[in-house]
């Protein structure tokens, strides 16, 4: 890489959030070569809950549709995913955990029982707590063949457990980022600097060496009435989930005081 070096440029900013917003945007507008991620975003997948069909009750889809969820990044980790779900086929609801049998070979499902097994796909993609339940049962699935010295079957269901963790974080765990508004009060060589997140999006941001209240108050209030004046981030979701990773990443990762979340 150093012998194609024709000139550098770089850019100052102000916080380690900023620095990775900013690369993301550049990869996405300049799409060097040897960047490999973020810049193919287009290729990012969808899951979809089908229809009767008795062979497939998830496919991977390009676009969101009728019973979509996504977008995912890694076609080949989904793909991982759905075809391990073939072998515990029907799962069904019984109170409040989840009962299914591992078959060395996916079986044909008739359209009532097909249908039965559909509408808990759309449950266990819809609600995090489902998730949540069904790993609990993954994992004593787990355990039982661990102690049966059954090894290559408790692998099975580790890579599940990975999977549905995955998932959850690809389905749930933005609710709170796009859910409520978020002060950030980042501290910078200058003194601090605010930023206002809506929507998973920043919106507003100031420099201040004194955030007293009567600073962050009218900066929540400049921030506020941007809000319904704000563009959405992008008609592309695809291109936007880079973006909301970041945010998410760098704001799990800040100290409390630093995080403040309005209602």
């Amino acid at each position: 890489m150093v012998s194609m070096i024709k000139d550098i440029e770089y850019n100052i900013t102000d916080t380690h959030l900023e620095a990775r917003l900013l690369e993301c945007q550049l990869i996405k507008e300049i799409k060097p070569r040897f960047n490999a991620q973020m810049k193919h975003d287009q290729r990012y997948i969808f899951i979809k809950v089908e229809d009767f069909n008795r062979y497939n009750p998830l496919s991977i889809v390009e676009e969101r549709m009728e019973n979509c969820f996504g977008p995912f990044r890694s076609k080949y980790t989904i793909s991982e995913f759905m075809d391990r779900l073939k072998n515990i086929y029907p799962i069904i609801k019984n109170g409040n955990t989840y009962e299914f049998e591992y078959h060395m070979f996916p079986i044909t499902m008739e359209k009532d029982i097909y249908n039965q097994n559909k509408e808990l796909l759309l449950e266990l993609f819809t609600r995090e707590d489902n998730i949540l339940l069904f790993v609990e049962v993954l994992q004593a699935r787990m355990d039982d063949a661990v102690s049966l010295y059954r090894y290559e079957m408790a692998s099975i269901y580790r890579d599940m457990i990975n999977n549905f963790r995955m998932l959850k974080n690809g389905l749930d765990g933005y609710k709170s980022l796009v859910s409520r508004d978020i002060l950030l009060k980042l501290p910078i060589e200058q003194g601090y600097k605010l930023f206002f997140v809506s929507k998973g999006s920043i919106i507003n941001s100031i420099v201040t060496d004194n955030p007293d209240k009567e600073i962050i108050d009218g900066f929540i209030a400049e921030s506020t009435s941007k809000i319904s004046a704000m563009k959405p981030t992008s008609d592309n979701e695809k291109s936007w989930i880079d973006f909301r990773d970041i945010l998410y990443s760098e704001i799990s990762e800040l100290p409390d005081e630093m995080v403040e979340f309005r209602h």
